[in-house]
């Protein structure tokens, strides 16, 4: 990984900047070609400061404790369009090399490979796997039914999809209604086939409705009971002013299994519908800055008197570990963990925000920016300041900084990283 660190940073001296080129205006780059190939190569370089008093930390390291965790990650993301008259075949995949202090691994996929059929402008029929994007939200998507969990501190990112059949019907309208489009989705879930989707041997049926009504776009969701349990959902969009942008969402999941523990290790289990909601705006200033902040309500998540109570329960399993050696209790603990208390953003309501400043102080290509996100439950917070330069030609450099703060016993107050330090090259071809 050393050698790969000095090979790009070799690349990166020898590219010329963005400000000596010339530009020039060509039709033909404008058709669509029979072929496409695009992509990127990203060199990451991350340094984690553990949080040995937390009880993520203490569940998962109990047995090789730690103070810094050092990671490379080498991650290769082609993707290509091969066409042939109303037929498009969509490839995006991923190869990812890692290494930390701890352990290796490799990964390698694709994450989207389906062909899509468009015999006319209002009709698209899908098939394969691709990632569909459902919902307004920028850091969280409630109504996001046949997607992957987005990862509120890179929201952007490109995810996995899932192998289903989909469609697009569009019409276009004269008057208050404008648009109206309908997106069909069968999605079969099989051991070997969408087997993280849900329980296997159903095959799942997802809609969208899609209108745009008075210059506000609005959708109505659904996904049948099957693999996962019913949903229903609808959100919307709309640009107030031509800086000003509001979005929110609204779900509603049948079915949703909590199982809540006490200090004690008293286990609840219960079964009931859970309503969520997000609510947002963006907002553009004079000085081109960006500001985007949404209130997240988790319908299925924990409250603050429940996070405590594991956190305490993990505490309490902790010290009877070093103190006899016994693991049992520990166990128990991650079993609940991975129940529920351990995935992201396991709270009930929260608060993100996100400032960018496109070139500040008249530096080109530079983009500095922050982005915080808060349990209001129990006001433990995350914060990350960032820096992004893009005035290498086809080069993109970010460092990022994630700073934890909470007391005891609150979500981000218990993390496994306390500070984390993340140095990223991005090679576009």
């Amino acid at each position: 990984m050393r050698r790969l660190w000095f090979v790009c940073w070799v690349l990166l001296a020898a590219m010329p900047a963005r400000g000596a080129e010339t530009y020039s205006f060509d039709a033909t780059e404008f058709q669509k070609k029979p072929y496409e190939l695009n992509g990127y190569v990203e060199f990451r370089y991350d340094r984690f400061r553990l949080n040995n008093s937390g009880a993520q930390y203490q569940l998962n390291n109990y047995l090789a404790p730690r103070v810094n965790l050092e990671r490379t990650t080498a991650l290769f993301k082609p993707s290509g369009k091969m066409r042939s008259g109303d037929f498009t075949l969509n490839a995006r995949a991923h190869v990812e090399f890692q290494h930390d202090t701890v352990d290796s691994a490799r990964t390698g996929r694709f994450d989207e490979l389906y062909a899509s059929y468009k015999p006319q402008p209002g009709f698209t029929l899908d098939a394969g796997k691709t990632a569909l994007k459902w919902g307004k939200g920028y850091a969280w998507n409630p109504v996001g039914f046949v997607e992957r969990l987005k990862d509120p501190n890179d929201p952007e990112l490109a995810r996995e999809g899932f192998t289903a059949l989909s469609a697009d019907f569009i019409r276009n309208f004269d008057g208050l209604l404008q648009t109206v489009a309908f997106t069909p989705v069968l999605l079969p879930a099989r051991s070997h086939l969408n087997g993280d989707f849900g329980q296997p041997g159903h095959n799942n049926v997802a809609a969208k409705l899609y209108l745009l009504y008075r210059d506000t776009d609005i959708d109505f969701m659904f996904l049948s009971k099957g693999s996962r349990t019913r949903r229903v959902g609808v959100d919307f969009s709309r640009n107030v002013t031509s800086n000003l942008e509001v979005h929110g969402e609204w779900a509603r999941v049948e079915d949703v299994q909590r199982r809540v523990t006490d200090a004690a290790g008293n286990v609840t289990a219960s079964v009931a519908n859970a309503h969520s909601y997000l609510l947002g705006v963006r907002y553009l200033t004079e000085r081109e800055a960006t500001l985007i902040a949404e209130y997240y309500r988790n319908g299925g998540g924990y409250g603050d008197s429940e996070l405590r109570g594991f956190y305490q329960l993990a505490d309490s399993a902790y010290r009877q570990f070093l103190a006899t050696g016994v693991t049992a209790p520990l166990q128990r603990t991650q079993n609940l963990s991975q129940s529920g208390y351990g995935r992201p953003n396991a709270g009930r309501n929260y608060f993100y925000l996100r400032a960018s400043q496109k070139e500040p102080f008249d530096i080109l290509y530079f983009t500095p920016s922050v982005t915080l996100i808060a349990n209001l439950n129990d006001r433990s917070v995350s914060v990350a300041p960032e820096m992004l330069y893009t005035g290498i030609t086809n080069v993109e450099l970010r460092l990022r900084t994630f700073f934890l703060s909470g007391s005891n016993y609150t979500e981000f107050g218990e993390k496994q990283n306390r500070r984390r330090l993340e140095l990223m090259v991005r090679l576009y071809f």
